[in-house]
């Protein structure tokens, strides 16, 4: 655990007691604070916390203590669609408001370590994971934490040398008064919270802020959407096109001047001013399956490359990487039928990447709905042998494939996954794939996306004839 340790003697409160406020509320202890007062929507939270040396307030109708300093969870709006209410009360009371990650990059400022931070709508996690797994391959002590669900304040204290590999999303760069990346990368942006940032502006400046405040020594940024090659632009250092810049692409040519790191034949190519200078393979990596992981090796790369790695460690590294749960893992083989938990894919332009990986596809989706519905995957419509719905979203999605895709109206995931079972079992094909990606989220009918993927798996096991990754 690292303590907050340049807040000792500060009085201190944390709105919010999920893992990262509890962590912190640990870290506060620690270090030494003056007093730290807790206070979640939930009171039941409180008691469930199990934390020591707090004390419990009602920060939203109480009496107002004496603080220098709010730390919120970083799920609680700030400003859109309205500031949650102890929020505003802070700013009444001319309390700061930070959360654990500008905490964070002020308390290990002095740490001698090189931190890489990720961003953006999607592959967040895996290219998280894959940079963690590339720099522990090439041998260099290595923390990875933030949004891929270790709290910050549970890592140890980088040593000088170190590298801290961060997964940010918008809510994290959004809140944070303080971010000092060594090395920033922007993957996409594609819509998802536009209610919590007013709108896709707002989303993208949540983003921008990890460049714009973070001012990263090496920006490394995904150009297939105009967001990116705005910000690239804007981070190229005035006088030196690319200087500081990489550029990374699932679908663009390499750039005229300057770094890139873009996807052809199977490959990363890294290029500076339009001449290859090393080659990284991806075919036969079956954890970078699809041309999105394409994008997030890409992004990897170009990162452990600024951070010092040699081509020929990380084109070693990517052939080990194990790949993450609920993201395009492959969970169970019944002869020649693949059954795949993509249960992270928790919108359409998620789901449209595992849709593009596969060509003949059982496809289990719904949920809670989101906003546009699945529309927009009427391109991969074609590689749909039947559609499988359950959730909220089923009345909706059978509307929207009606007369164009097969579907069957299931309910439950129980009956979903019987059913694609039933029909990839009797495809003719050479590989027939029963896929989970929802393109929803999980809440109607489970707690999180990887109680859905988890349930998936335990459907997928209890098959007649299926054999469970890793399992001989």
């Amino acid at each position: 655990m690292l303590a907050l340790e340049h807040l000792k003697g500060r009085r201190i409160a944390i709105l919010g007691l999920g893992r990262a406020g509890r962590a912190v509320a640990r870290a506060a202890v620690a270090g030494g604070a003056a007093s730290v007062v807790v206070h979640d929507d939930n009171p039941d939270a409180v008691a469930r916390a199990g934390l020591s040396g707090v004390d419990q307030a009602d920060l939203a109708t109480g009496p107002w203590p004496v603080l220098d300093l709010l730390v919120t969870s970083p799920g609680l709006a700030h400003l859109y669609p309205h500031p949650h209410r102890v929020i505003a009360r802070a700013w009444e009371a001319g309390v700061p408001v930070d959360n654990e990650i500008g905490l964070y990059f002020a308390e290990i400022a002095a740490a001698g370590a090189t931190v890489i931070c990720i961003t953006g709508t999607n592959g967040k996690s895996t290219t998280t994971a894959l940079t963690r797994h590339l720099v522990a391959q090439s041998g260099r002590a290595v923390h990875m934490g933030g949004n891929i669900g270790v709290p910050v304040f549970d890592l140890e204290r980088p040593e000088p040398g170190d590298i801290v590999v961060l997964e940010l999303s918008s809510y994290q760069t959004d809140q944070a008064r303080r971010l000092d990346p060594d090395i920033a990368v922007f993957l996409n942006l594609t819509p998802d919270h536009y209610d919590r940032h007013g709108g896709r502006g707002g989303y993208f400046a949540a983003k921008r802020r990890l460049f714009e405040v973070g001012r990263p020594a090496v920006s490394v940024v995904g150009t297939d959407e105009e967001e990116g090659r705005f910000l690239a632009n804007m981070m190229r250092a005035a006088g030196e096109p690319g200087g500081s810049v990489a550029v990374i692409s699932a679908t663009r040519p390499p750039v005229a001047r300057g770094l890139s790191y873009t996807f052809s034949d199977g490959a990363i190519a890294e290029t500076r001013d339009g001449a290859e200078r090393a080659r990284y393979p991806l075919t036969g990596i079956g954890s970078l399956r699809g041309i999105h992981n394409a994008q997030n090796a890409a992004a990897a790369i170009a990162a452990v490359r600024a951070a010092g790695l040699d081509a020929a460690t990380v084109a070693a590294g990517l052939a080990t990487f194990p790949g993450l749960a609920h993201r395009l893992e492959v969970v169970g083989r019944a002869g020649k039928v693949l059954f795949v938990n993509d249960s992270k894919a928790t919108n359409a332009d998620a789901a449209a990447r595992a849709l593009a990986s596969f060509q003949t596809i059982y496809w289990i989706a719904g949920g809670k709905p989101k906003a546009g519905g699945i529309a927009d995957l009427a391109p991969f419509f074609g590689r749909i042998v039947k559609a499988y719905l359950i959730g909220e979203a089923e009345a909706e999605f059978a509307a929207t494939l009606e007369g164009v895709v097969d579907f069957e109206r299931c309910g439950t995931l129980a009956a979903a996954t019987a059913a694609a079972a039933r029909d990839a079992a009797a495809d003719t094909g050479a590989e027939p794939v029963v896929l989970l990606s929802p393109a929803c989220a999980s809440f109607d009918q489970f707690r999180s996306f990887e109680e859905r993927g988890e349930v998936f798996r335990s459907l997928a096991a209890g098959l007649e004839g299926v054999t469970i990754e890793g399992e001989a």
